[in-house]
């Protein structure tokens, strides 16, 4: 498949729909002196690309009670555990992203959860209770002054 190649309205309109997925095509042929056909067909070429996967409403943690965010790096026992370790991790949901990863971990996951006391019971009773888990190193985060997608 080759890759697909972005122009600048393409890239105008990735950055209208980052800030609102929700702004109708007509809005931003307006704002781009284009048709509204035009944007659909961008936008279409764009899904069909996978450069758009989706839409998606941003939440505040904080303000639905998730006060604690961390990082914890996960030392595996044997490699062959990854598969495995993957699928009960995606079973916790305090655990919100993982990665595959170079370096002193195997997997680095980000963890939310309500309180000190929730990621105590997190960690102990089922991130560390996954036997294949050699160890574990928890970071956590006191703010997150940058938060971003990657710009077009």
């Amino acid at each position: 498949m080759t890759q697909y190649k972005m122009d600048n309205l393409d890239k105008s309109i990735l950055h209208a729909l980052m800030d609102n997925a929700r702004v109708p095509y007509a809005e931003l042929a307006k704002k781009f002196e284009v048709s509204a056909g035009t944007i659909h067909v961008r936008v279409e070429k764009m899904k069909q690309a996978n450069i758009i996967t989706g839409t998606k409403v941003s939440i505040n943690e904080k303000n639905l009670g998730y006060d604690v965010c961390c990082f914890i790096g996960i030392n595996l026992k044997n490699a062959k555990d990854y598969p495995d370790t993957i699928k009960r991790l995606e079973a916790l949901e305090e655990v919100v992203e993982a990665y595959y990863t170079t370096g002193n971990y195997s997997i680095f996951i980000k963890v939310v959860t309500r309180s000190i006391d929730h990621l105590q019971d997190v960690l102990i009773n089922k991130i560390q209770a996954i036997d294949v888990i050699q160890s574990t190193e928890t970071l956590i985060s006191l703010q997150n002054p940058i938060n971003r997608d990657v710009t077009p």
